[in-house]
């Protein structure tokens, strides 16, 4: 049987290592090329949702010395969750997972993050808070997202120099930088799209978590939509893994970005710095205006913003960059 091996960026502390991908019959996602333009790009995207992840694979990472075993669970998902005290420089390190087919073995790389000492972390939403995606209206995502490939994707203007001076904020002369996060309700189908887009911009590099893969043309209908308390979940699981960092953490009001922080913010009451929230529409929403109001009065720093040289100036104000 021909099995395909997708990884992900993973991320560790002076503890524990998080290494994370999928298993998959024929071929990943990312198999299917993003530089394709009409109809072949549209078949490229539904070929990104029939796919079939591989339950109960044996797979095996091997990171500093360090050799370990497991097996994906039912949706192909695989997740090494290991105790890791080898002492490493920050930055960006190397790891390497390979499968066990039977017949070849498949065997790929990718990197994971330690952090730099540093003044923040940074978590922020990826559609309509970078890439213009239309989140809130179901049949222009859907119409750009068949239309156009990733290299033809927009992304709001002064946006990437926001997040290259949040990313050197207190790292200028130290050659370091502030760890960003990249947390979606995009499926994992759509990794290497956020990955490639991020690249083609010169966003900063980031650890990518995404929703639980989806597997069928139906499932493609229905794309970033549905419940996302799954992003409530990943943001509380990077700030516990990171206690000891501050964060900003940047949104925007098409769905449900302004909720879920105002709950991490309310559970993390020390650890949230500020709330960036992108308007999507020609006025303010009125409820996220009550739930930022909210936030500000549990001393976080808010900017609701239309324009990000609005939330450039914000964060030159307020001491972030």
């Amino acid at each position: 049987m021909k099995l395909d091996l997708k990884l992900y960026r993973g991320y560790l502390n002076d503890e524990e290592l998080v290494v994370f991908g999928h298993v998959f019959k024929s071929w990943a996602p990312d198999k299917y090329r993003i530089d394709r333009r009409g109809i072949k790009h549209m078949f490229s995207i539904f070929h990104m949702f029939n796919i079939r992840p591989m339950p109960n694979v044996e797979i095996t990472l091997e990171f500093k010395g360090k050799k370990v075993t497991t097996k994906t669970l039912k949706d192909g998902y695989f997740r090494f969750t290991i105790p890791f005290d080898v002492p490493l420089e920050s930055g960006w390190h190397e790891y390497l997972v390979s499968c066990n087919t039977g017949e070849m073995g498949i065997v790929q790389k990718d990197e994971v993050l330690k952090p730099f000492n540093s003044n923040f972390g940074i978590i922020s939403d990826i559609d309509d808070t970078f890439l213009i995606s239309h989140s809130s209206n179901f049949f222009k995502k859907l119409y750009v997202l068949l239309s156009k490939n990733i290299n033809k994707r927009k992304i709001f203007d002064d946006v990437v120099q926001h997040y290259r001076l949040l990313s050197l904020s207190g790292h200028k002369d130290t050659g370091g930088a502030n760890s960003f996060f990249y947390v979606s309700s995009s499926e994992w189908n759509l990794y290497e799209f956020i990955v490639e887009f991020s690249r083609i911009h010169q966003l900063p590099k980031a650890v990518i978590k995404l929703k639980k893969i989806k597997t069928g043309i139906m499932d493609f209908l229905f794309t970033g939509r549905g419940s996302h308390d799954h992003k409530f979940e990943k943001i509380k699981d990077i700030i516990s893994f990171y206690p000891q960092l501050t964060y900003v953490l940047l949104g925007d009001d098409s769905q449900r970005d302004p909720f879920i922080y105002e709950r991490i913010c309310k559970i993390f009451p020390e650890n949230i710095k500020a709330v960036y929230i992108r308007q999507t529409r020609s006025k303010p929403k009125k409820k996220v205006t009550e739930t930022l109001r909210n936030m500000e009065e549990l001393k976080v720093a808010i900017c609701y913003y239309s324009h990000s040289r609005e939330a450039i100036s914000h964060s030159q104000h307020t001491g972030i960059i």
